[in-house]
């Protein structure tokens, strides 16, 4: 599947610091190409090809009318110079950003950062590019700026909607399989914001969140973390006060995030970290992909082999997309509860589909999805029109 070659590959190299960023189209439907910006020390474009295939895969199976994008760049996303190196890469960037590209945020950047980076590099907002698609652009912009500014008990509804869609996946496959949610005992490896908002939304369902692991490692306890109270302990970059922790939670190492027995394993941070080397010390019976690649092709394949069922990435954590096409087209309001009503609603429809083909023809949930992705794909192509090749006048 990641076999074609991507549509433009851009390398930029800052001015005023040493950091080098990437972006990637991958493919362009209706004009448009959707992909979020990450900021990660040692990044390559090898990487952020990957994404952005994955990026077409997550629009084409959450039925979204846009193309995939990636855009990363080679940066201590904890850099004093941090905010003022996204803005030059997005100055860089306008005429994509004016015409094509259409982003977010992403692993080591908050979507309150790309907002005032845009703004910074003379744009209105990260989704200026899809606003005159809408027939009214002023109206869309106007429903955006509502939706960025909803809080939801402080939070940030854009910080939410991922997490809310990996939450929804974990339970709706725990109800078709007639499991018994309350005896789930979930490990998230990762506590920004998708993978906070997961742990948020899986404690609310009553699942047991054991384990939790950030920068500074692993905090565990088997009958279950208190996670309101780890969410109001943890910094920005996603880090928890230990000095919030109960005498009854555990702390290990980083590195030991495999070995915690669980049922459902949640990687929420960086790519590529199940690998033919570890996939066979994973004791859970589900792995669903909250960040962004996570899973090799050869662990997918070894897990599937052990009957660890993989929701993989482009399913899994593509309520984000979704919310932001929807607000945009106006499909949903600018509203809290709308929103959350309305991504639960898709992600059980979109998940309980997948399984019932990967059921019925016994294959992977990974193929049962892809084929949906194909037939929305070519049927969204037929409507709007799917860029082969590049189109230089269309950028702005």
């Amino acid at each position: 599947m990641h076999e074609h070659p991507c549509l433009l590959r851009i390398e930029w190299a800052d001015t005023e610091s040493p950091a080098v960023g990437y972006l990637v189209v991958d493919r362009v439907l209706g004009g448009l190409a959707a992909g979020g910006t990450r900021i990660r020390r040692g990044v390559t474009l090898a990487e952020v090809e990957d994404l952005a295939r994955t990026m077409s895969l997550k629009a084409a199976v959450h039925d979204t009318a846009v193309g995939g994008a990636k855009a990363a760049i080679d940066h201590d996303p904890a850099a004093p110079d941090v905010d003022d190196v996204l803005a030059r890469f997005y100055r860089a960037m306008k005429p994509l950003l004016n015409g094509l590209w259409v982003t977010g945020e992403d692993l080591g950047v908050t979507q309150d950062q790309i907002n005032d980076a845009v703004r910074r590099a003379g744009l209105q907002l990260s989704v200026d590019a899809a606003l005159p698609r809408t027939g009214d652009a002023a109206g869309a912009a106007r429903r955006v700026h509502a939706a960025l500014a909803i809080r939801i008990n402080g939070v940030a509804l854009p910080d939410l909607v991922g997490g809310l869609g990996i939450a929804e996946t974990v339970t709706t496959i725990w109800d078709r399989r007639g499991w018994d949610r309350r005896e789930a005992r979930a490990v998230i490896q990762g506590f920004g914001s998708m993978g906070g908002a997961s742990a948020l939304y899986l404690d609310q369902a009553g699942v047991r969140v054991i384990a939790v692991v950030d920068a500074d490692g692993g905090i565990v306890n088997p009958n279950g973390l208190d996670v309101p109270e780890l969410l109001a302990a943890r910094s920005a970059r996603g880090i928890v006060d230990r000095q919030a922790l109960r005498p009854e939670d555990k702390q290990i190492a980083r590195e030991s995030w495999l070995t915690i027995d669980a049922d459902v394993l949640i990687p929420a941070a960086l790519s590529y970290v199940l690998d033919e080397r570890n996939a066979g010390d994973v004791k859970a019976r589900l792995v669903v992909e909250a960040a962004n690649c996570p899973t090799t092709a050869q662990a997918e394949a070894i897990l599937h082999e052990r009957g660890v069922l993989v929701v993989p990435d482009f399913v899994a954590n593509g309520a984000a997309l979704k919310w932001w096409w929807a607000t945009v087209t106006g499909e949903i309001e600018a509203d809290g509860d709308q929103t959350i009503a309305a991504m639960r609603a898709h992600m059980r429809d979109l998940v309980g589909r997948g399984l019932a083909i990967a059921d019925r023809e016994n294959t992977s949930l990974r193929r049962a999805m892809m084929q949906i992705a194909d037939a929305n794909r070519a049927r969204m192509g037929r409507r709007y029109g799917e860029w082969t090749e590049l189109q230089p006048n269309e950028l702005g």
